[in-house]
């Protein structure tokens, strides 16, 4: 694995500046109704994609996560400007404007979404890894969700296919503490989620997911074990999100100062404090940083305002595969 040097601090903290002030903005456009629908926010995340794809090799690996997916997508090298249009559902965004928030894609990225219906995704990571595996890419799948989608019984019929067949496939519960609003400690007879690959004799463990140096640890073990034929890995990222569940969250289940005592493990203060003990850059150097994500994030959102939504003929053209499709001759008729 590449080693954590001077540079890869620098642009960790470029990075997770910019995914912060882009989902803070996504809020702010969210208020003023220029985002419709639904809204899932990342802050206090941002280590775990930033880990992960320190260590993946991003010619050929590939990700999938749930609806809480507008930084993973940056991270894997999509352009944050379509992310924003998407978002908006403007005609240069990544679905055309016509996924919104939680349906994020990219093909040529090897980002395979956003998916809105809870643990949909695990199974599809694993028929990625099923694909790679069978076209021998020596590519590996990382498939994200939440503490809430692991209580669901897709993920045990998948675990089981994936173990049975040796897929090259990490999986990572994003255990940000509340399924919605159920705290994990609600949910089942143990908190420790990881231990749910025992029952497969799957690799699991736990990390702390504030730390993108031990993510990156974690994700580097694991991804290599899978690209080598050994099978898939279950990783538990232990993390905290800052804002609600969603943009309708107004968090009755947590108290003010719950969420201030996570915020002094915020990843960003964590990165910041390195380079500046390990002398990398000056506050000043690390203030141009902030300024150049800020500025950035004003284009995003001018290249949002300035882009077209879809034509209303677009409609139908990504519903059905089938251009002779008789509901469609039905409407012309």
């Amino acid at each position: 694995m590449k080693e954590f040097s001077k540079e890869i601090y620098l642009k960790w903290y470029e990075d997770m500046t910019m995914w912060r002030r882009f989902e803070d903005k996504c809020r702010s456009l969210y208020l003023k109704q220029k985002i419709r629908g639904f809204l899932h926010l990342y802050n206090g995340q941002e280590a775990i994609p930033a880990g992960f794809t320190h260590a993946m090799d991003l010619t050929k690996d590939s990700m999938i996560t749930a609806y809480r997916c507008h930084i993973h997508p940056m991270a894997m090298g999509v352009d944050p400007k379509r992310i924003m249009a998407e978002l908006c559902g403007k005609a240069t965004g990544t679905s055309g404007g016509m996924g919104g928030s939680m349906h994020i894609f990219s093909k040529e990225h090897r980002f395979y979404g956003g998916h809105g219906i809870v643990g949909g995704q695990i199974p599809l990571g694993a028929g990625i890894a099923f694909a790679d595996k069978y076209f021998d890419r020596k590519a590996v799948n990382i498939c994200f969700f939440g503490d809430g989608a692991a209580r669901q019984g897709s993920l045990h019929e998948t675990f089981n296919m994936a173990m049975n067949w040796k897929l090259p496939v990490v999986f990572v519960v994003e255990n940000n503490q509340y399924a919605m609003g159920t705290s994990v400690k609600r949910t089942a007879n143990h908190e420790d989620i990881y231990k749910l690959g025992l029952g497969y004799e799957m690799p699991c463990l736990a990390v702390d997911a504030m730390d993108p140096e031990k993510v990156a640890e974690a994700a580097y073990e694991a991804i290599e074990r899978a690209r080598r034929g050994d099978g898939p890995t279950f990783i538990e990222a232990r993390t905290y999100r800052y804002r609600g569940h969603s943009m309708s969250d107004a968090e009755p289940y947590r108290s003010k100062e719950e969420v201030a005592i996570h915020k002094n493990d915020d990843p960003m203060e964590l990165v910041k404090h390195r380079i500046l003990e390990n002398g990398w850059a000056t506050e000043a150097e690390l203030e141009v940083v902030d300024n150049k994500s800020r500025d950035f994030v004003d284009e995003c959102i001018e290249f949002m305002e300035n882009s077209p939504y879809p034509d209303t003929d677009k409609i139908y053209e990504y519903v059905y595969a089938q251009e002779n499709y008789p509901f469609l001759d039905k409407l012309e008729n």
